[in-house]
């Protein structure tokens, strides 16, 4: 499971390197936003440089109706990236495109078919709202959604997308709801949008801790000092661990019960699940852990 996904200019020879000392689960090289299209050249080369040996790295393309995706593509595909980061999606059909070029350049660099995932930022066009569904029959390179506020603010003209205490204004929360439900319905993972000011840690160990109990598995990071207290937030505490086994014994102690009360809380199946998905995500984090030293 991927809990952190960070941002690193891939004009940046500094930044990427000190982003490997980071701890996150993921990098994002990204040849989008943070690079001036003066400088994209360079960028494709470094990060084809980088890429190379390396697991776990990602890279965010320019939307695959400009005419940069191309060459972004031919630049990093030869050195196996683990994923591309596909923004702006006028809908699911862009993913679909991309996995159609991604089927071709792996074949040309031979690199295993369908191993090149795709995270799509589905909300970043006012239009693709009307049509995240679609991303549930998309490609089977599909492994995650996210979604973004900055550019959907810029395309519907608004001067902010954050109320007075920080809290999202509703077309973004529409926007964060609609894209986790979306990962929900297309059985992918759900990454919640980048906090963006860094250094608030506090507010980001509340905002990361709010995004896991609703549903996101993960977060996008903008500062390598944002990591830790998002790997933080997306691991179950200790007695939420304790609670979840309890619940998945009981159920086990009464086999032909639909419902049962613990503490003095009725349970029934869809407690059961979230039981289980909670030990699950546990053991995973675990044996990652494990392997990692």
């Amino acid at each position: 499971m991927i809990r952190s996904y960070l941002f690193v200019p891939a004009d940046s020879e500094r930044k990427m390197e000190k982003a490997l000392s980071a701890g996150a689960d993921a990098l994002i090289l990204d040849l989008e936003d943070a690079v001036t299209p003066e400088r994209r050249d360079a960028a494709r080369s470094l990060a084809q440089q980088y890429l190379a040996g390396k697991d776990d790295v990602w890279v965010r393309i320019n939307p695959i109706d400009g005419n940069d995706a191309a060459e972004d593509l031919d630049a990093v595909m030869p050195a196996k990236p683990a994923g591309i980061v596909l923004p702006k999606p006028r809908s699911a059909d862009d993913a679909a495109a991309l996995a159609d070029r991604l089927d071709a350049l792996e074949e040309r660099h031979a690199i295993a078919p369908g191993s090149t995932r795709i995270l799509a930022l589905c909300t970043e066009r006012p239009g693709a709202l009307f049509a995240l569904e679609g991303f549930a029959t998309a490609t089977p390179r599909l492994s995650a959604l996210s979604w973004g506020a900055e550019d959907l603010a810029a395309a519907v003209g608004a001067s902010r997308n954050r109320d007075a205490d920080g809290n999202w204004l509703p077309v973004y929360e529409l926007a964060r709801s609609l894209c986790l439900i979306a990962a929900a319905a297309a059985g992918v993972s759900a990454v919640d949008t980048v906090f963006t000011d860094f250094r608030d840690l506090d507010g980001l160990s509340a905002y990361a801790a709010n995004a896991r109990r609703d549903g996101f598995s993960g977060m996008l990071a903008i500062h390598p000092a944002q990591v830790a207290v998002i790997n933080a937030a997306f691991v179950p505490a200790a007695e939420e661990i304790a609670r979840a086994r309890r619940i998945v014994t009981a159920f086990a102690e009464h086999p032909g019960e639909g419902a049962l009360g613990l503490d003095g809380e009725m349970l029934d199946r869809p407690h059961l699940i979230q039981a289980r998905r909670t030990l699950a995500l546990a053991e995973k984090l675990e044996r990652d852990q494990n392997e990692a030293e």
